[in-house]
This record gives C-alpha cells, structure tokens and sequence, in this order.
C-alpha cells in the first residue's frame, strides 16, 4: 500500500515536470520560430487603362479570367488610327518628293551660281571699263567744246576782217588780193567752225553711248547678282524642308504606335478582375477597364509583435499555410522587416509633442509587417486577400 503511494507521488511528480518541460520547450519554439495568422496574400496588380480612346470592338476575357503573357485582351477600333498613319506617311511622301525635287533643283542651281558669279565678276569688270569709256567720253565733250569755242572765235574774227575790208574795195583802199585773202580767211573759219560742231555732236554722241554702256553694265551686275540669290534661296528652301523630316518621321511613329496600341495584350500572366465595361463601349486613355493581378510573383504579409521582431531576419526560411487549404504548406522567404508604422498617439501641436495624460495599465505590443516571398506558389490557391499562416524557421 505504501508502495504504491510513493509511486503514485513520483508518477505525479514526473508528469508535472514533464509538462513543465514540454511547456517550456513550446515557449522556447515559439519564441524561435515566430508564428502568426495575421497575415494576408498579395500580389502586383495594375488597374488596366487603355493608350488610345475609342469604342471597344472586340472583348476577348471575363471577369475572374485567367490569361497568359500576350494574350489579346481587347481591341479598340482601329480605324481612324489607320487613317491617321496614312494620312502622315503621305505627309512624309510628300516632303521626300519636295526635297528631292529641290535636290533637282539645285543640280541646275548649281550651273547657274557659277554662271552668277561669273557674271558679276564680268559685270564688274564692264562697269569698270564703262565707267573709264564714260569719263574718256566727257573728256572729248569738253575738248570739241573749246575747240568749237575756239573755232567761232576764228570765225567771228575772220568774218568782222572780210566785212571791214570787203566794202574799201571800190574806194581803192586795198586791193584785191586782200579782199581775197579775207575771204579765204572767212571761208577756213566757217569750215573749222562746222567741223568743230561735228566734232562735238559726235563727242556728245559718245558721251550718250558710254553712259548707256555703264547703265547695261550695271544692270547686268544687278540681274547676275539676282540670279546667284535665287541660287542661293533654293538652298535654304533645301534647308527648311531637311529640318521637317524629324517632324514628320515622329508624327509617322507615333500614329504607328497609337494603332498598335488599339490592341491591347497581357503584360504578364495573371487573372482579371474587376471589370466594369462591356464590348461596345468607349474606352478613355487613363481610364480603368479592369483589373490585372500579376500571378507570377505572390507573397504575404505577416503582422509580427514587436517582441518577435529579433528572431526574424531577411533571408529567413518561412512556412505559408493559407486557411483554405490548411494543409498545404508552401515555401517563403523573408523578404524584408517594416521599419515603422503609424502611431495611435503621440502626435505633435503646436511644435510640442502632445502625450495623452491616461496610462494603461496593459499596454499592447504593436505589429510590424514582415513581407514573405512566396517561392513555389500555386496561383490557382492563392487569392489576393486571403489570409494565411506563417511560421519562421
């Protein structure tokens, strides 16, 4: 009987410290492997806007759908896309032409500026020799002018000498062969005389023609110099065209690209959600057709109390257990610990910290966010939003 007391007592005794052992054992896993159900699934997701606006012709997913990287999601009518693209490749046909007839252009051009040139060099060298032949001509005007100055001097002296003498004749005061003499005299006078005022007209003519020389000259200075800025123009005309070529190549991109944004594809594989519009409706640039979630990468993230924080460092293996599936584990791996959250108080008036005067007798650890990369998810499990288990290992 005593036996059995002293047995019953130890047999006690050993099952409380096996508790105590085994308690102590999950307080110390615990501690080191943190544990928690306050965590949810997420994924990238992208709200899903069209480039382009215009009616939607084709709608090839639903709602919950899932699609795969270059799927053709829908399609906006691409019509006045392509008339656009035509209507600026006609455009930059049309520029191509007008540069390569201007090309033309100044292959002739060029001729033509040597020719310029050449003329006014010419030009320059008959106003030169015109203006020479001009200035020899009024040097003979004024020369046939004393002459014929001279020549009436003569004249008038010769024809007084035969009017003094001509009427002493029949008197007998001089002879005749003075009389004579100053007929002869009066005769060469008005003979110089006439040829000297031949001599100035054709002079003068002279004047007259050196001066027309000089005026064709000139003129001919000024239609060379004409004809080598034509020349020139036709180059700058060359010129302004080449500098709209970027112009009208980018207005040829960018209508290539708003076609090719009329059909829209998946960037990745994932599900769609979300989605409010229908075939037929005009989609907006900007504005949300639906919503994308991108299934290729997934992870959770896990809310750890402060106290647990030390155990959990980037890198970290981690068990995910969703609570749909309860008995599927997955992998993960921390990705990284949230360096802060929002304060409950604390906050700040004035520029003087404002601290709540009442004090609570338990005071709650917080929560930190621990983002987990899931490493072998399974996206036809895994729902963003869902809630999930992880264990640090």
């Amino acid at each position: 009987m005593h036996d059995k007391k002293t047995f019953g007592r130890i047999l006690g005794i050993t099952i409380v410290v096996l508790a105590i052992v085994l308690l102590s054992i999950a307080v110390i896993m615990i501690d080191r492997h943190p544990r928690t159900d306050d965590a949810t699934v997420r994924a990238n997701a992208i709200a899903f806007a069209p480039e382009v606006e215009g009616r939607v012709v084709r709608l090839l997913v639903q709602d919950n759908q899932a699609i795969h990287k270059g799927d053709l999601l829908f399609e906006i009518d691409p019509r006045p896309y392509q008339y656009a693209l035509e209507q600026a490749r006609a455009e930059q046909a049309t520029l191509e032409g007008q540069i390569n007839d201007e090309r033309r252009h100044i292959a002739t051009e060029q001729s033509a500026v040597g020719t310029a040139r050449a003329g006014i060099m010419g030009s320059q060298g008959a106003i030169t020799a015109a203006v020479a032949g001009l200035q020899s001509a009024k040097a003979a005007v004024e020369r046939a002018q004393a002459a014929q100055m001279s020549a009436e001097a003569q004249l008038k002296f010769a024809q007084n000498d035969y009017n003094r003498i001509e009427p002493l004749l029949a008197k007998h005061y001089v002879t005749t062969q003075q009389v004579d003499q100053a007929q002869t005299a009066l005769r060469v006078a008005q003979e110089t005389a006439h040829q000297a005022s031949s001599q100035l007209l054709q002079a003068q003519a002279q004047e007259s023609m050196a001066l027309a020389a000089k005026q064709e000259a000139a003129a001919g200075f000024e239609a060379s110099q004409s004809k080598l800025g034509e020349a020139q123009h036709t180059v700058d005309t060359l010129e302004t065209l080449m500098a709209q070529r970027p112009n009208k190549a980018a207005k040829v991109h960018q209508a290539e690209l708003n076609l090719e944004w009329c059909q829209v594809r998946a960037p990745f594989d994932g599900y769609v959600t979300n989605m409010n519009i229908s075939q037929g409706a005009y989609a907006h640039p900007g504005t949300s057709i639906f919503t994308l979630i991108d299934t290729t990468a997934w992870w959770v993230l896990a809310n750890y109390r402060e106290s647990k924080l030390k155990h959990i460092r980037p890198g970290m293996h981690v068990e995910v257990y969703l609570m749909e599936h309860p008995s599927q584990r997955f992998n993960g791996v921390v990705d990284s610990v949230g360096r802060g959250i929002f304060p409950e108080d604390g906050g700040v008036t004035n520029g003087f910290p404002a601290v709540d005067r009442t004090l609570n007798w338990v005071h709650l650890s917080a929560r930190f966010p621990v983002r987990i990369r899931v490493t072998d998810p399974n996206p036809d499990l895994f729902r963003v939003g869902a809630t999930a288990i992880t264990v640090i290992r």
